[in-house]
């Protein structure tokens, strides 16, 4: 699932309100509990054990970015390149803390992972969105608008694809090809 609205009640007193002086970074192996606590407190995105999330800080730590704002992971960006198609990076998981909403983070964060992986030869972006997803929707769209590429939209899995059909829909978002901002 994509980018969602979080809730963080560990917003310090003083933060910064626009994301100017947010730095974007690799995650490091001691940041996959806090993105842990962003999917949980997303209370919408497919929230993985804590495990996986430092897992995944270890082993896709350059194809993923954290949203620091002092020292603490406010949003975050997981992805990985597809064994099959290493032209193409997909799109895990995108959360932004609820403090730090509306600022533009996680467009910022995607086109910095978007230019790090084109730089390596990524030309396809792909991620999956439910249809009642509409921010996710607008933030894959504005992305392929500054980056003029095309976007494609095709069915993935469906309900019956999912445990007791209890999962909305996955629509595959298919967007480039990218050019290297560099």
């Amino acid at each position: 699932m994509a980018a969602q609205p979080l809730e963080s009640p560990t917003r310090r007193p003083g933060a910064s309100e626009t994301n100017a002086d947010v730095q974007l970074q690799e995650p490091s192996l001691s940041d996959g509990p806090e993105l842990w606590r962003l999917a949980r407190e997303s209370r919408v995105l497919d929230v993985n054990s804590p495990y996986s999330y430092t897992l995944w800080c270890r082993d896709f730590a350059d194809t993923s970015v954290v949203a620091r704002d002092c020292g603490v992971p406010c949003g975050f960006i997981t992805g990985y390149v597809r064994p099959s198609r290493p032209d193409t990076f997909f799109v895990w998981q995108v959360a932004v803390g609820r403090d730090h909403r509306g600022q533009g983070l996680a467009h910022r964060m995607l086109d910095r992972l978007a230019d790090r992986l084109a730089a390596r030869g990524a030309r396809y972006l792909e991620a999956t969105v439910t249809p009642d997803n509409t921010a996710s929707t607008a933030m894959f769209e504005a992305f392929a608008r500054r980056r003029g590429c095309d976007v494609t939209r095709t069915p993935l899995f469906g309900a019956e694809h999912f445990p007791e059909g209890e999962h909305e829909p996955e629509v595959l978002f298919r967007i480039g090809p990218i050019a290297d901002a560099n």
